[in-house]
């Protein structure tokens, strides 16, 4: 499944979780649940209710604070949050602070699945990090105020619940990114927010003629987890579910929504094909000896994100023998990739771009062929068909490899009719 985000209005953590259960309500019921025997009832209730402007109908994510008495001692009391305003929601409370290693040790001490309590500690580090790197302060050290609130947290831990159980991937249109200034606890900032700012590096972002806060850092936070691709569609494919999920502030002429489109690949892949995005990057080399190239070729194959590296020979200007190097990356990793590019090779620019790639799921086991250790790699087919490879060097160091290659291929027809391919 592919879900593309397109923020509207912009995007908060209840506009995010709105979304979702716009186009899932029945995920309501077990989220509740989850939070409930995560013990997080204790600190808030969550529920999606209907809501509708002068154009829409859709969600919103009502988070509502218990009692805070009996928790207000291990995390120093509560706090609003959304930086004076924004889309998530605000109880009225005075503005307290919230350290970020004690909603770490909330989250590390909670009952959440490992899946979600990972996911949601992701985000709250994403945003400390940008905390401390705004404010100067260590990271253990940072003191959340707009962001730490009960409600806040409430939408992270909802947030990661609601990712986890999709498992798609994900793209994003253009972030809107507000003007203006707005009331924080540091005085009186311009809008994105700094930590926002830190929070979108990267990101594809847009400014319309709107006033006021659209990308909160919470939200942030979720669209940095996600690592969304900003570019089309992987592909044709079918739109499945739509959600429509409201923010709280009134944006004059304009719907405060975040819209979620659900999509379904065409066709009958089956389960054992993963889709996604990756990275192209590609370039061309007529000066680097060729044994030189060769080891920058194998440090670049053994990068981590790095999927694969090719090279093949071409003809450049003046009629030059050249090298053309592509290399397949995670959408992640371009930037440290590129960077690995200009430092272990004689090139002086790189072109990249995104592309589709369906994979299949693989596994690595491995055998012993007359007292040695022989690693071979499996691939489910789409169909039952299961393809089996022994890796060449382990095979190379067998007495009689033919021989220990035909054992294999048998071994593979027994456990389900493959082949080494």
């Amino acid at each position: 499944m592919h879900v593309q985000l397109d923020p509207v209005g912009g995007i908060a953590g209840d506009m995010f979780a709105a979304a979702v259960l716009d186009a899932w309500p029945e995920f309501e019921a077990p989220l509740v649940a989850a939070l409930e025997r995560a013990g997080l009832d204790s600190i808030a209730t969550v529920a999606r209710t209907d809501h509708a402007d002068h154009a829409l109908t859709g969600s919103r994510f009502a988070v509502h604070e218990t009692s805070r008495q009996d928790h207000a001692p291990a995390m120093h009391g509560g706090s609003a949050h959304g930086h004076g305003g924004g889309h998530e929601s605000t109880q009225g409370h005075a503005h307290e602070h919230h350290l970020y290693r004690d909603i770490r040790a909330l989250l590390e001490g909670s009952d959440l699945d490992a899946g979600v309590r990972a996911r949601a500690l992701d985000m709250f580090a994403r945003l400390a990090a940008a905390e401390s790197a705004v404010h100067g302060t260590p990271v253990d050290d940072v003191s959340f105020h707009e962001v730490g609130a009960w409600d806040s947290i409430a939408d992270v831990v909802s947030a990661a619940w609601l990712i986890e159980r999709l498992g798609a991937s994900w793209s994003c249109g253009p972030l809107p990114i507000g003007r203006g200034r707005i009331k924080t606890s540091h005085g009186r900032l311009p809008v994105p927010a700094p930590a926002t700012v830190e929070l979108l590096r990267g990101m594809v972002v847009d400014q319309d003629t709107h006033r006021g806060e659209r990308i909160t850092p919470t939200g942030a936070a979720i669209v940095s987890h996600l690592a969304p691709s900003f570019e089309p569609l992987p592909g044709p494919m079918r739109l499945d579910r739509a959600g429509t999920g409201f923010g709280t502030s009134r944006l004059p002429g304009t719907s405060n929504v975040l819209r979620l489109l659900a999509f379904e690949p065409l066709g009958t892949l089956d389960a054992s094909v993963h889709r996604e995005r990756i990275a192209v990057c590609e370039f061309e080399i007529d000066d680097q000896t060729g044994e030189d190239l060769a080891l920058a070729l194998d440090r670049l194959r053994n990068l981590d994100g790095v999927l694969d590296v090719s090279s093949h020979a071409v003809h450049g200007k003046k009629g030059r023998l050249a090298v053309h190097v592509r290399l397949l990356a995670r959408i992640g990793a371009v930037e440290s990739t590129i960077d690995a590019c200009f430092r272990e090779t004689t090139t002086l620019g790189v072109r990249w771009h995104e592309m589709g790639r369906a994979a299949l799921a693989r596994t690595s086991t491995t055998v012993m062929v007359e007292g040695r250790p022989l690693r071979v790699k499996s691939a489910q087919r789409p169909g039952g068909g299961l393809t089996t490879k022994a890796e060449i060097d382990d095979l190379a160091s067998v007495a009689g490899g033919r021989a220990a290659r035909e054992r294999v291929r048998a071994s593979g027809e027994r456990t389900g009719g493959g082949e080494i391919a």
